[in-house]
């Protein structure tokens, strides 16, 4: 009897995966729910609600101003197999405040890894394009176009071709991506195009190996400053391991990636491979601390600042402690770096706003229901001297059964979308629901099913 059923099983996922997804309406927003499988005494090193990872997929909500909507991606699901990976995209209409069926831009048929998360951008025309993660060359990445000027009913494949953590952005230039190749272990590249169909080949960004003969390894958050200038903050991965990865660098380029600087624009040789480069930022490595990535952004004269979080090592749990929330700035004259708070896991994960007077950081940096896991309860963190010194104002979520991650910050961002994340047990497989909010404290959840083609988000009190 166990055979029969084993085969049943089998043969009824593997006939699931036959049927193509993509270009279909789901009927809700569904997250994906992930574990990595690297377990210690304090849980996998991280698994939970993964609908809006990882960090270094950038972006993955825009709000156009032409039509009054944000559109979204995410990772998302079915109700009959919630591991099987769907690549999402949905919209808000700010007009109606309804959200659309979302639609599967592509379907991992079978796949299960977040790490294959899609990114979005917007050209100038109005046409929407979904960057497909892939992992390595054994999971090829895509880029995907929208068949009708923001609508997200349908979509054509572009490319196919080595990508992971896609970071698109259309720049007054043309079309820029940052993205990781495996070429030693997680090397920076980028591209260019003006058209999204004809590329420029893969340029390496950096790669910088600890001693000679060793690999190289990087991640990297990157952004746009008036749509011009492209920058990136990345750390350092000695001898490709993952788990130790270390310091602070940064570059930007003010020319659509022909000639690259450091902060103080000294032109840099590419790609970036001395530790001790002028683009360094921090020196971490000789503080044996090591540096998780999540946001950055650009203040009002164009100054770049990163939001991580700095901990002891890579083990979940007390271990590792303190799980440092950071932020480091350039203040015209040297970097500069302030803790904002603490939270209890390497990958929680916020994202930070920043104004002409006003900076804030939205995050589960408050304990949440599932101790050493990823997420817990959102706060927002707020600063009015250019991130020096940091105060809470508010927690958004309480006592809430499953733990918020990955808050996430959209484009050009519009109340009440100001950003959106995932929920879920942070130890334990679970549904995963989407919610956004705004920084007034009210929070939406998006319908996990719908009947009708656009619905009203269900508002939480607060």
């Amino acid at each position: 009897m166990k055979s029969i059923n084993l085969f049943l099983i089998c043969f009824s996922l593997s006939t699931a995966y036959s049927q193509d997804l993509s270009n279909t309406k789901a009927d809700g927003y569904k997250g994906i729910w992930f574990e990595l499988n690297q377990k210690y005494e304090f849980g996998d090193k991280y698994s939970g609600a993964l609908g809006t990872y990882t960090a270094k997929h950038v972006p993955l909500a825009i709000y156009a101003k032409e039509v009054d909507k944000t559109f979204f991606v995410y990772g998302g699901t079915t109700e009959g197999d919630q591991r099987h990976l769907l690549c999402m995209i949905g919209e808000f209409n700010h007009k109606t405040g309804m959200v659309s069926k979302p639609t599967v831009v592509y379907d991992k048929k079978g796949i299960d890894d977040p790490h294959d998360n899609p990114s979005l951008m917007i050209d100038d025309e109005g046409f929407i394009w979904v960057f497909i993660s892939g992992r390595g060359k054994r999971r090829l990445g895509f880029k995907y176009k929208s068949n009708t000027p923001f609508n997200i009913d349908s979509f054509s494949q572009i490319t196919e071709e080595e990508m992971t953590y896609p970071q698109p952005w259309n720049t007054e230039q043309g079309f820029f991506h940052f993205f990781t190749k495996y070429t030693g272990v997680r090397q920076l590249y980028f591209e260019t195009s003006k058209d999204g169909v004809v590329w420029t080949n893969d340029k390496s960004l950096a790669a910088i190996p600890e001693n000679e003969g060793e690999k190289s390894g990087h991640y990297q958050v990157s952004n746009t400053f008036e749509n011009k200038t492209v920058g990136t903050f990345f750390n350092r991965h000695p001898n490709g391991d993952v788990d130790k990865r270390t310091d602070l660098y940064y570059v930007q380029s003010k020319d659509f990636g022909e000639k690259w600087t450091n902060i103080n624009g000294l032109e840099l040789p590419l790609p970036i491979v001395d530790l001790k480069s002028p683009a360094q930022a921090v020196d971490y490595a000789g503080l044996g601390k090591n540096v998780y990535l999540k946001d950055m952004g650009f203040d009002a004269d164009g100054r770049p600042a990163c939001l991580y979080i700095r901990s002891n090592g890579h083990d979940p749990g007390p271990k590792s402690t303190p799980y440092e929330w950071c932020v480091t700035k350039w203040d015209g004259t040297t970097w500069k770096t302030s803790v904002v708070t603490t939270s209890d896991h390497n990958y929680d994960m916020g994202s930070i706003y920043i104004s002409k007077d006003t900076w804030q950081i939205v995050g589960p940096t408050e304990k949440g229901p599932q101790p050493w896991g990823v997420g817990g309860e959102i706060a927002i963190w707020k600063s009015t001297d250019k991130g020096e010194t940091w105060t809470k104002q508010k927690t958004l979520t309480n006592n809430s059964t499953m733990s918020h991650s990955y808050i996430r910050r959209p484009v050009n961002f519009k109340a009440p979308f100001s950003f959106f994340w995932a929920d879920g047990h942070s130890h334990t497989f679970s549904k995963s629901g989407l919610y956004f909010g705004d920084f007034n404290g009210d929070i939406w959840k998006l319908p996990y099913d719908m009947n009708s083609d656009y619905e009203k988000p269900l508002k939480v009190l607060k």
